[in-house]
């Protein structure tokens, strides 16, 4: 199939003019692509033609222009995938499940009652809140819609700015109904679909990368292979372990580079590290996450150093003690704000003077330009039925108008030049992935892109930042879970930063000292899945809850003592797996009731309901035990292994629930659940399950082994 090159971008009618002057049909072509700012088009085999040897590309030119193109057709095709099936999702889920039963899920809050909160940053605030605890997997930064009971009847959404105990804060950018301070007022996590049409924005700008974007492009598309590491000298700012300097050190002499950053230790403290030493080099860095957590996570951190930090992001997803780092905070503060405050004040004056006038609408003018008007009312005339009076009024309407209009934007100018010369002035931008293509941020370049949490971010994702630096370093680590995606799609959970760590090793380091877990509750996964490189630092390598000074358990002794690893076996018990109605997820009411009498033995020890987590591969089972432990007054987190992912307790129960003759485990195969599932203790994990359906996986039955030699198995009956 022969191709040619064009030197621009031709679609339509433009396109078949450029083929006629080459005596080219359109039906000629077999295959368009785009990219690079040109047009490749290959011609069908039939086709008989001369054309001059500049249009012909290289090979190379033409295997990268098809690359792309089929590329970033590729994505934006995932993309709009996963938002289909987040809509259909979340939809379908309100109007199919109760209320409770999506609170239960923590997929909604009910029985709630708003306040009103004083304004600020131009946002309305409203705290709802309840005497009943509120235990839910809505956090800051989410879309929410807010009801009066039936959700799907309502279009009033906010954005969530703080969860507390009792209460919820939700942030509005217009003034919220009065219904909305009544009670019984009911909160539904929502959909956001301004993300996926950012990644999709980003992806056209990926197409026709120039420059240093293009190299990076094609490094991250795996089209290029990236300069091999200058490890250049540092002198650290912040304590590191060896493995830790290696990794920043590397970073610093690399275009790209991957920190491969295993449970607890230290990714995000390196990268904090790396930060610091770009600044000290003169450098401009855009740190980036997906999520608001981990990036207020770094900006927490940076701020203890002397640096100039600004937050890019809505007002209501930044943790309010991080506010004065807001853009938005920074602008209410600059001298040039009043000014601009004092503009837009003028600007109301003038819209109430203008509104004492007639309004040219199409009823009024009978057709008649503006220019029309102005021309008529300035000789005093009438025209078309419209009276001279009436001609005058529309006329001061217009010019009003006019200058209402040049003064916005002329304001408008005016802010986005503090708005720039704040981000000009920093030393760090902290963004999530998607901010970065907001109005405010989207045509800035920055000589560094930080990125963390590289691993839980879809590819699309992880290309924001990297289009808009010279380098790029990712942290991430693979071995755990991927993002979570709606449409279960294993194509659009593969993250940029297993694709680069798998091709270009070289340009990559791993974090080698943990500082979470006991080593024997560490064992197994270092063995498993970080080939025996981690160590367990002095610290915590021989911590056990001894330290917490809990009680002794009389009630089970064998289980709630100092061991750092033990396994319940329930085999032989009536313990067999349910899968509920209308429900894909399995539960185990064994297994749950297990769970509850550990934890209130545990709580009875004095143990610290904050110190506690349960965690469960399947939300059937996580929903059971939320029914089954209803403590009034105290929250245990009760989470799927999804959701405990980066999170750590110290004591840490894992319900595994598959118990069937079959040996049957479903997605408990996926080793990366199990591996984050039996990271998050500290001091003590505590795994339930059948031990004879488990084993009939090699990983479940080397897990049972390990325990067996290094922790201890016991009997829930014992």
């Amino acid at each position: 199939m022969a191709c040619f090159i064009l030197p621009k971008l031709y679609e339509g009618i433009e396109l078949q003019k450029a083929l006629k002057r080459y005596k080219i049909k359109l039906s000629d072509i077999k295959k368009r692509y785009y990219a690079n700012g040109k047009t490749l088009l290959c011609l069908k085999k039939r086709v008989k033609t001369r054309l001059d040897k500049s249009l012909f590309p290289s090979h190379q030119e033409e295997q990268e222009i098809i690359y792309v193109d089929e590329f970033v057709s590729r994505q934006t095709y995932l993309i709009d995938q996963e938002r289909r099936a987040e809509i259909e999702t979340t939809i379908g889920e309100i109007k199919s499940m109760s209320g409770v039963e999506r609170e239960i899920y923590g997929r909604a809050i009910l029985g709630l009652r708003g306040q009103k909160m004083p304004s600020r940053l131009n946002l309305y605030f409203v705290k709802f809140g309840r005497s009943k605890i509120i235990d839910t997997e809505i956090s800051s930064g989410d879309i929410v819609l807010i009801s009066r009971g039936e959700p799907l009847k309502s279009d009033t959404t906010g954005t969530v700015s703080e969860i507390r105990k009792n209460f919820i804060t939700v942030a509005f950018e217009q003034r919220p109904p009065k219904w909305v301070y009544r009670g019984d007022i009911r909160i539904d996590l929502y959909i956001n679909d301004v993300t996926f049409k950012r990644m999709e924005e980003n992806l056209q700008n990926l197409r026709h990368a120039t420059g240093q974007k293009r190299v990076l492009r094609n490094i991250a598309l795996g089209i290029f292979e990236p300069k091999i590491p200058n490890e250049h000298a540092i002198e650290p700012i912040t304590r590191l372990n060896n493995s830790q300097k290696t990794a920043v050190a590397k970073s610093l002499g690399s275009e790209v580079f991957l920190i491969h950053g295993p449970p607890g230790t230290g990714k995000t403290s390196t990268l904090i590290e790396l930060i610091l030493q770009e600044v000290k080099r003169g450098n401009k860095v855009l740190a980036t996450a997906d999520s608001n957590t981990a990036v207020d996570n770094m900006l927490q951190r940076l701020a203890k150093h002397d640096l100039s930090l600004v937050r890019i992001g809505h007002p209501a997803r930044i943790l309010y003690e991080l506010e004065e780092f807001s853009i938005h905070a920074k602008y209410e503060k600059s001298l040039e704000a009043e000014a601009i405050k004092k503009g837009w004040e003028e600007i109301g004056f003038l819209v109430k003077e203008r509104d004492k006038f007639s309004k040219p609408t199409q009823a009024r003018t009978r057709g008649m330009s503006h220019e029309r008007i102005l021309t008529l009312a300035a000789h005093g005339k009438s025209q078309r039925g419209v009276s001279a009076a009436t001609m005058q009024s529309m006329a001061k309407w217009i010019k009003l108008d006019r200058k209402i209009d040049t003064l916005v934007k002329n304001l408008r100018f005016e802010e986005e030049q503090i708005y720039k010369k704040i981000i000009h002035e920093a030393d760090v931008v902290l963004s999530t992935n998607g901010m970065i293509m907001s109005e405010i941020l989207k045509d800035e370049d920055f000589d560094v892109a930080v990125i963390d949490e590289g691993s839980q971010q879809i590819i699309a994702s992880t290309l924001i930042p990297i289009m808009h630096a010279h380098r790029f370093i990712i942290a991430g680590d693979h071995k755990q879970l991927p993002a979570t995606v709606v449409s279960d799609n294993d194509e659009l959970k593969k993250s940029l930063f297993e694709e680069l760590i798998t091709k270009f090793t070289q340009n990559s380091s791993m974090l080698q000292v943990q500082y979470r877990m006991h080593e024997k509750i560490m064992g197994f996964s270092n063995e498993k899945f970080y080939d025996g490189k981690l160590i367990a630092d002095e610290k915590v390598k021989n911590h056990t809850i001894k330290d917490l000074g809990l009680k002794p358990s009389a009630k089970f002794p064998d289980i709630l003592d100092e061991e750092p690893l033990v396994f319940v076996d329930t085999k032989g018990s009536e313990t067999s797996e349910v899968l509920p109605d209308r429900s894909t997820s399995y539960e185990n009411p064994y297994e749950a009731a297990i769970v509850k009498e550990l934890v209130l033995e545990l709580l009875a020890r004095d143990a610290k309901p904050e110190d506690i987590g349960v965690i469960s591969p399947y939300v059937a089972q996580v929903k059971r035990i939320k029914k089954e432990l209803d403590l009034e007054d105290k929250i245990v987190e009760i989470k799927s292994v999804d959701g405990f992912q980066g999170r750590e307790k110290e004591i840490v129960i894992i319900s595994f629930v598959r118990s069937n003759p079959n040996g049957n485990i479903g997605f408990l195969k996926d080793l990366r659940r199990l591996n984050v599932a039996i990271t998050r203790a500290k001091r003590k994990l505590i795994c339930i399950g059948d031990s004879q359906t488990l084993q009939h996986d090699q990983t479940y039955r080397d897990f049972l082994d390990y325990i067996a030699k290094n922790g201890k198995i016991r009997s829930y009956n014992d």
